[in-house]
């Protein structure tokens, strides 16, 4: 154990206490609307901070072998399992690790079905596309025209297949209990048989209920009333933001200054497209401490673009003002950067990777894992 300020270069830092204050949200929830949420991995899969997570949540989903695998030796529990695409290679592993598995296509069913083991006590589902969402960004919009997952209401009849006993659907990114409820009407009115047939029905993730503005309540009486109305169904939420939304922070220091054509740009040893990626693909513009978002460069409100240290030329996002002048060496600190970051980071151009780090409830630092050239050369070998 350290403090943070011994702690070099670069580094996310996840909060134990913010964690703790989701975690007791998310377990309210599941209490009173009487749901099972689990943890998904696609947004966070910090395993050695699983020992935290299931005080509150036993369970997890995932959505590749790798991640099935790490529901059961890290979490110590089978994951409910989805993939657009199972092969004959990996399915056999994939059911050793899984309690459920959802099938993305009747075909999927079809092609498995030799390899399916209901008596290893694997509950089978199939993926329903509502065909409606309210995410705005096509690239995480699961319900767009032509969309490659689940099976529309018109292609689905009026039976389930098979072998198979549970429903499973997401149509949500970072939306409110209002999108879950207006979903649930959909798909009452299109699946009504199937949904008559089916034992489970997992909602998928995309359920912001941490995040301040969310409708806590009313998302339980959303959940409550529709299981009031299927009282055989056992009802799943598999939430990925919510867990770790606001949880921490990424660390990061000026390295140069640099202007061109009146614009200003601070260079740091952190990159968006490495570090952030979300922050191009989504596309949004991260909070940085003690700093206020701006529409345009202007140089006497000490506005700065920020900009990565990779050598894509996107690599950069602005702007900001700041309280007086930036200079080399300044700390620049980037909020809510723990969700959907160390997942998805990558090490394109070689680029030192931030080390992990867990802030403990006594403000006391614990370094989960530093990268080093091992972790980028063995990558390439």
């Amino acid at each position: 154990m350290t403090d943070l300020n011994k702690i070099t270069g670069p580094c996310y830092v996840l909060e134990e206490k913010l964690l703790r204050r989701n975690l007791e949200l998310i377990s309210y929830v599941a209490q009173n609307a009487g749901v099972e949420i689990i943890l998904a991995f696609k947004a966070y899969a910090l395993w050695k901070t699983f020992p935290i997570i299931t005080q509150y949540v036993p369970h997890s989903t995932a959505s590749s072998i790798h991640e099935a695998r790490l529901a059961y030796e890290e979490m110590g529990a089978k994951a409910h399992t989805f993939s657009p695409g199972y092969t004959q290679d990996n399915f056999p592993l994939i059911q050793r690790w899984s309690s459920h598995i959802t099938f993305n296509s009747f075909s999927q069913i079809e092609q498995m079905r030799p390899l399916m083991s209901p008596n290893d006590g694997i509950s089978y589902g199939i993926r329903i596309n509502p065909e409606y969402s309210a995410v705005e960004t096509d690239l995480y919009n699961p319900c767009s025209p032509g969309s490659r997952f689940g099976v529309p209401a018109a292609e689905f009849g009026d039976h389930l297949p098979q072998g198979v006993e549970g429903l499973h659907f997401h149509s949500l990114c970072e939306g409110t209990s209002y999108d879950l409820e207006k979903t649930l009407e959909l798909i009452e009115n299109n699946f009504a048989r199937p949904l008559a047939e089916a034992k489970w029905l997992n909602m998928g993730g995309g359920h912001l209920m941490t995040r301040k503005d969310y409708n806590v309540e009313h998302l339980i009486e959303v959940l409550r009333s529709f299981k009031n109305r299927h009282p055989h169904l056992h009802l799943i939420l598999e939430p990925g933001s919510a867990f770790a939304w606001q949880t921490g922070f990424l660390r990061s220091s000026v390295i140069d200054i640099v202007t061109h054509h009146g614009i200003a740009t601070a260079i740091v040893d952190v990159s968006f497209t490495c570090h952030m990626p979300d922050c191009l693909e989504m596309p949004y513009q991260p909070a940085i401490r003690g700093a206020v978002s701006a529409e345009e460069h202007r140089p006497d409100k000490n506005t700065y673009r920020i900009g990565g240290n990779s050598c894509l030329s996107g690599d950069f996002i602005g702007y900001w003002e700041f309280d007086k002048p930036l200079a080399i060496g300044d700390e620049i600190i980037f909020e809510d950067m723990i969700h959907y970051t160390t997942v998805k980071t990558n090490m394109f151009n070689g680029i030192p990777h931030p080390s992990i780090v867990l802030q403990h409830t006594d403000g006391s630092c614990e370094v989960l894992r530093e990268y080093g050239y091992d972790d980028y050369k063995y990558r390439m070998d």
